[in-house]
């Protein structure tokens, strides 16, 4: 769990801190006022996706114990100091409300600052690379000591679609869907998202699968994965299905595919498979076989964590 689940703890603000210069520490104030880009006053406020960060008191003081010398709020550069809550265990995309302000994760950990740190140059460490966590503004407001952190999760959705009579009509097992799940956790697993699966398996029909993607579309599904009916039989229904509805193609990343696997087995050529984009959600129309899911996956997997962060404008090269 990410929140301190002990009765009668609450999750709280313990200092609020400003600085006007990057690379020094913060210094504690009785109150700070956000805008849409940040503390006011504060040298990190910008048009862009660090705009207020976050260190947890608790990791301050299992630190001050560690070197043997009192850390101070803001001596970390942290805009807010909390108390009550892992930040170790938050993800990207999780909220807080503080008040009437309203903070979304973009970052988990930063690039140290090295020589331009204080605590670093005196003791040859620093937390806030690892476990400070950095935030844009969703509502500003005023933030003071005290105020009560509301913490809101944030996950990432995905729906795998199995088009396919003879798995609808349980003549055979699904294996395509499953992999793709297991694809998708494994590349997942120790990474700062937070998701959630789900299946379907639906016959080969153009209907089914249309209505079943309007479904997600209403639900925010962020990502929908198809597999099968992408070849040229007629019964092969889901390219044209899926390029009915995509408001952005991104071709390139099926070609490449397509040209990566037909150089050794031409009949990969024959697929018609796609991607794109159907308002925010992405949407990987795959072939049916196992063997096509694992190498159609391989490439994917490389590009979806920017895909995600395009979805969500987070820049992260500013």
């Amino acid at each position: 769990m990410i929140v301190n689940m002990e009765k009668n703890v609450s999750i709280r603000v313990v200092s609020v801190n400003i600085s006007k210069e990057k690379g020094t520490i913060k210094n504690p104030v009785s109150e700070i006022t956000i805008t849409e880009n940040g503390v006011l006053g504060d040298a990190h406020s910008g048009n862009w996706h660090r705009q207020v960060s976050m260190l947890a008191w608790e990791r301050i003081e299992q630190f001050s114990s560690e070197i043997s010398r009192k850390i101070q709020p803001g001596e970390f550069a942290e805009n807010i100091t909390t108390r009550g809550i892992d930040l170790k265990n938050v993800a990207i995309l999780d909220r807080f409300r503080i008040g009437s302000t309203e903070l979304e994760v973009t970052q988990i950990g930063k690039a140290c600052h090295g020589n331009r740190c204080v605590v670093y140059q005196e003791v040859g460490e620093c937390i806030m690379p690892k476990e400070g966590i950095f935030c844009r503004v969703i509502k500003g407001g005023k933030v003071k000591n005290g105020y009560e952190i509301e913490y809101l999760p944030g996950t990432l959705r995905f729906l795998i679609i199995t088009l396919s009579d003879r798995v609808s009509q349980g003549i055979c097992d699904d294996q395509s869907g499953p992999k793709i799940k297991e694809l998708l956790e494994n590349y997942f697993q120790g990474k700062p998202w937070r998701t959630k699966f789900d299946s379907v398996v639906l016959p080969d029909d153009p209907q089914s699968l249309k209505k079943e993607i309007e479904k997600a579309l209403k639900e925010g599904v962020d990502f929908i994965f198809t597999t099968g009916g992408t070849g040229i039989g007629p019964r092969d229904i889901t390219p044209d299905v899926v390029n009915s509805m995509v408001n952005k193609v991104i071709p390139g990343i099926m070609e490449h595919i397509r040209i990566k696997y037909g150089e050794k087995n031409p009949k990969a050529l024959l697929s018609r498979s796609i991607a794109g984009l159907i308002g925010r959600s992405f949407v990987y129309t795959l072939p049916g076989s196992l063997k096509a899911v694992k190498e159609y996956m391989e490439e994917i997997l490389k590009t979806i964590e920017h895909c995600i962060l395009m979805l969500n404008r987070i820049d992260v090269h500013r």
